[in-house]
């Protein structure tokens, strides 16, 4: 058997209509529910489609809506003709007249109860949706949860149009346990709520509530339409408004502050009205207050008088008494003002004046200061600035003032009081093993005092990180000026240019081993901290890394530390530092002033390889011509290039003990500089690679700071290069 509840119908009751009045004793109500005009039962009772039928005929009283498949609070049933092992059906629904329609914009929904069935839900042919359901065995269907309507049992067509008829069709799928019993009804979706057990027993008005039938006055499209004919105008109320209705036609309603019917003459009246001038606590009027219905309107005072707030009248005004007034308590804010300001400013103050020396603390400011007093030369030179100092320096560190950003921190260009021009390393630093990094740097650069070491001017430790504060070098880092390009060409940078660099670079690190107060080892040369100038003298900087080694010392053991590329490999196998692993990292920087290329290359197959190693190769496997930059071998001064290339693979060899001192570095590219090689006289270097076989040979080189010469076998240290990694 299918069971069809098509509409179980609130209709919400609407005040009366126009265009002709109701006669008198109409009736107003059939059973427990009411009703007025439009609708009414018997002739002349209300519009046309709007009348109602009181059927008396049952045990309780029935209100039906134009045919008797609407029914007002009752349930309606159909059965279309299908019975057990029906295949196919097929069911409709007509509305009771064109003002009427099921709403579409109230989550309306079809449900359908049963088993093995797909409903599809048609309006006037078309299709609005469809949905299947099956069911399981009984102890599965036992166990399914209430209220999941997805298929199990029970499944929904969402209307969301609204519907003035409809058709629904159903077949017979054929899945899973199939029952004869179908029953399908249209309600609200929040409004019923599945259950197993009502697959088995018979859905009642207390199980569905009701679904709702949406209408409007049919006898114009919309309300100008409506309006344009006065005749036929059903909103008669003086106080009622016209309002379209989204299925067609128009519907009135009562204006704000009347309810009633507005189908009715003076149907329309105010609400319960209450004088809110009569209650001032609850509703506020510093003025003149007039009431009206359903509000109040409150004006101001005349001129001349003041609403009186003890009184709650408007008062004569007293002009002094006002001016004093508003002088008194003018001239109280200011004063709470000013007080509040100075109050807050030193509550500030006091806040930073704690930060600063908490910071202070934490930076090792009481360490610093003990190791700085502690070298007459360091405290000369080296001061610990304020942050405020360095705030009007930087102009409380303005993003302009930006000169450089790194891994390590942020570089700013700033001003002192004193006109020197300065620049200024705030650093991120957050673990304290960053900040003895730091504490390291500053004590090693207060002991140096060198034109080509970048100078320290001194730190700030009252700010959240420490701040390093130099002299402001201008013109970037050699690895800049070797790899930086205009209009797609690398900038000029003649011979004479580079063995001086390189010169000044090794004068640098000559002192940092042997002249200052204390041995000190960089750690972390290379290109990227050395800085140039205006006139691109070079400033060895970036000591953080460094170690001071006493005079009775060789090397240090420590962890590994630098960057890869210009790491000695002996200090990486071993954590053994000497001052050979900073000529290591020399060595690198002498081959890229050499070559014009980056630390890291590619090499002919396309992989990545340490700039030394492919340049130990290339020594022994190609002529040095194809090797250096070819900007330099246009200046024709190919004796000291080639020395160059051979001091350059001395620094890189594999073993430390084989590699020359900085000194020794130097003092030969100090005789380069000096002199000029002539051919045949006082051979620096002579080097030629044989056609056939092509092994390097190398003469006697004067070795600076010896009386006498200096051998070394440029055939073993071939062999050495054999063994690096390619």
């Amino acid at each position: 058997a299918i069971t069809l509840l098509p509409l179980l119908v609130t209709l919400l009751a609407a005040p009366a209509t126009a265009a002709a009045a109701p006669v008198r004793r109409c009736p107003t109500s059939c059973g427990l529910i009411d009703f007025s005009y439009p609708f009414g039962v018997g002739p002349g009772c209300s519009l046309p489609g709007f009348n109602l039928t009181c059927d008396a005929n049952t045990y309780s009283k029935r209100l039906l809506l134009g045919s008797p498949s609407v029914t007002i609070v009752r349930t309606v049933r159909m059965r279309p003709r299908a019975g057990a092992g029906t295949v196919s059906a097929s069911a409709s629904w007509d509305g009771p007249g064109r003002p009427f329609a099921i709403s579409g914009a109230s989550n309306m929904s079809l449900f359908v109860l049963g088993c093995g069935v797909t409903a599809t839900l048609l309006d006037r042919g078309a299709a609005v949706g469809n949905c299947s359901v099956a069911c399981a065995g009984e102890e599965v269907m036992r166990r399914l949860p209430n209220g999941l309507c997805v298929g199990v049992g029970c499944c929904r067509i969402d209307v969301g149009v609204h519907l003035r008829a409809f058709t629904l069709n159903l077949s017979r799928t054929g899945d899973g346990v199939s029952r004869d019993k179908l029953t399908f009804f249209v309600t609200g979706q929040d409004r019923y709520t599945f259950r197993p057990s009502d697959l088995d027993r018979d859905i009642h008005l207390d199980m569905v509530p009701p679904a709702r039938l949406d209408w409007a006055i049919p006898s114009q499209p919309d309300c100008r339409h409506a309006m344009d004919d006065r005749v036929t105008y059903a909103c008669v109320s003086n106080q009622s408004e016209c309002r379209d209705s989204p299925i067609g036609g128009y519907a009135c309603h009562c204006s704000r502050g009347f309810s009633g019917n507005p189908y009715a003459v003076d149907g329309c009246v105010p609400d319960q009205d209450i004088n809110e001038c009569l209650q001032p606590d609850k509703y506020t009027c510093n003025g003149i207050c007039q009431n009206s219905l359903g509000s109040f309107t409150c004006f101001s005072c005349p001129r001349g008088t003041d609403f009186d707030i003890i009184a709650r009248k408007c008062k004569a005004s007293n002009v002094i008494l006002g001016v004093t007034i508003g002088l008194s308590s003018g001239a109280g804010i200011l004063f709470l003002a000013v007080i509040t300001i100075i109050i807050i400013h030193r509550w500030k103050k006091g806040i930073q004046k704690q930060l600063k020396k908490r910071y202070f603390r934490k930076n090792k400011g009481i360490l610093l200061e003990q190791l700085v007093s502690s070298d007459p030369s360091a405290s000369d030179s080296t001061k610990i600035f304020s942050l405020e100092e360095l705030e009007k320096a930087t102009n409380y560190f303005d993003h302009s003032r930006v000169v450089g950003r790194g891994g390590h921190g942020t570089v700013y260009k700033g001003i002192l009081m004193d006109q020197r021009v300065v620049a200024i390393k705030r650093a991120k630093l957050v673990a304290s093993a960053e900040i003895d990094q730091f504490i390291n740097e500053v004590a090693i650069l207060s002991q140096i005092n060198h034109r080509n070491v970048v100078k320290l001017h001194g730190c700030c430790l009252e700010s959240e990180v420490p701040l390093l504060v130099y002299e402001f070098i201008s013109s970037g880092t050699l690895y800049d000026l070797l790899n930086g390009a205009q209009d797609g060409r690398l900038l000029p940078m003649p011979w004479e240019e580079r063995l001086r660099i390189a010169t000044e670079i090794a004068g640098a690190l000559t002192y940092l081993h042997s002249a200052a107060s204390m041995s000190i080892l960089h750690r972390d040369i290379k290109s990227m901290n050395v800085l140039l100038n205006d006139s691109h003298t070079a400033k060895v900087s970036d000591f953080g890394a460094s170690r001071s080694i006493p005079i009775d010392q060789t090397h240090l053991v420590t962890a590994v530390q630098g960057t890869f590329g210009y790491l000695d490999p002996e200090y990486y196998h071993t954590g053994r530092l000497t001052e050979k692993s900073d000529v290591y990292s020399f060595g690198v920087i002498l081959v890229e002033l050499l070559m014009r290329k980056k630390p890291l290359i590619e090499n002919e197959n396309g992989e990545k390889q340490n700039l030394s190693n492919y340049f130990l190769w290339a020594m022994g496997e190609r002529p040095l011509e194809e090797i250096v930059d070819k900007q330099v071998l246009q200046e024709q001064d190919m004796e000291a290039i080639k020395h160059v290339a051979f001091l350059a693979r001395e620094c890189l060899n594999l073993r430390g003990q084989k590699r020359p001192s900085m000194k020794d570095v130097e003092m030969r590219l100090q005789f380069l500089r000096a002199r000029k090689v002539a051919p045949g006289k006082d051979e620096v270097v002579r080097s030629h690679r044989d056609v056939g076989g092509g092994d390097w040979h190398g003469g006697v080189v004067p070795a600076a700071g010896h009386d006498g010469t200096r051998q070394y076998s440029l055939e073993q240290e071939y062999a050495s290069s054999l063994r690096i990694p390619r």
